[in-house]
């Protein structure tokens, strides 16, 4: 069997198209129920990428024929010693060697541009939860990395959501949260709302339990978030926020963060959650989630359900997500490896 690992750029559409149809074909099989791809997010993510990284993307041949992708990050603006590694092997074709010679590429070339560890995610399935093909936990193990962060993936039934006990949790929260008001945008952040966005999105990695995962605080200004935000554009990412501003200083306490793709109106991600550390203690987590929940459910008719991911150990958001009816479908492991 001939092995060859071939790199492409964006403007090679046929090498674009098989890496698309790769992905798709492993997602579905490895994730069942899981959005596939979307065609315009997928495209227009290769010739727009995300500001602040470049990347390397390859296509693996079997006799010819494409059957293993792989993808490498490499962040230009923080954490420049890391290479995140996307392989995927087409299921018929797994245990003959195409993924170690992607995984052969990927430590070759992280080598080659001075990064000094992979990073890469798998799934696996929750005990007594629904079943997940953990080859690439395997595969990771083999290839010598180490689980260094478990995150559980919750998904929310939108078309069951109990209102009542939402209203019940907003009224409490609302009890311990004096001085604050709610704002709400769609899309791009406003111009007085940009900097405090920066400011907590920069929080994220210092404020999230991260295990053992050798991943630095990210430098977030104001031209990185709108440049995100174009980038979504693009995409044909929508974007709802919720947040709440502390009516005292002006500045934003807290904030969350819903997306969806065109392509997949049934399906939204439920992104970041945060608030200012010396705001915490006023239930303002809760409110903004549930806010912006509502403003979803509310401009969004075909959605049916919303993921999430939280680390093992963030008992705190787990805690409101599960109130809210968040349910744990699986887990994915983070893997590292030095190089």
């Amino acid at each position: 069997m001939d092995i060859a690992v071939t790199a492409f750029t964006p403007a090679d559409r046929a090498a674009v198209e098989r890496a698309f149809e790769i992905q798709t074909a492993v997602v579905t099989a490895d994730v069942p129920g899981f959005p596939t791809p979307d065609e315009r997010d997928f495209f227009v993510g290769m010739k727009h990428p995300r500001t602040g990284y470049d990347f390397e993307r390859c296509l693996a041949y079997v006799d010819g024929d494409p059957v293993g992708y792989l993808e490498m990050t490499m962040p230009q603006l923080d954490n420049t010693d890391n290479v995140t590694v996307e392989l995927q092997v087409l299921p018929d074709h797994r245990r003959r060697g195409v993924g170690r010679a992607l995984y052969a590429r990927a430590v070759e070339r992280a080598r080659a541009l001075g990064r000094k560890r992979l990073m890469g995610m798998a799934v696996a399935a929750l005990p007594d939860g629904a079943p997940r093909n953990g080859a690439g936990n395997g595969f990771a193990a083999a290839m010598g990395a180490e689980s260094v962060l478990a995150e559980v993936r919750r998904r929310l039934d939108v078309t069951s959501v109990d209102q009542p006990r939402l209203d019940a949790m907003l009224t409490e929260a609302w009890k311990h949260a004096d001085g604050y008001e709610p704002v709400r945008w769609v899309g791009a952040t406003p111009e007085d709302l940009l900097d405090d966005v920066a400011y907590l999105d920069g929080r994220l990695v210092q404020d999230a339990p991260m295990g053992d995962l050798d991943w630095e605080p990210e430098k977030v200004d104001a031209d990185r978030i709108r440049k995100v935000e174009q980038n979504h554009e693009l995409r044909g990412r929508r974007m709802y926020h919720s947040g709440l501003r502390h009516r005292e200083s002006g500045r934003l306490a807290a904030w969350t963060e819903i997306t969806l793709a065109d392509g997949n109106e049934w399906h939204a991600f439920q992104q970041i959650t945060i608030v200012e550390p010396a705001h915490r203690g006023h239930r303002l987590g809760t409110i903004v989630k549930i806010d912006n929940l509502r403003q979803v459910i509310a401009k969004e008719p075909d959605l049916r359900v919303i993921d999430t991911w939280n680390a093992a150990a963030n008992d705190h958001m787990i805690s409101i997500n599960e109130a809210m009816g968040f349910r744990a479908a699986d887990i994915w492991h983070n893997w590292q490896q030095s190089v």
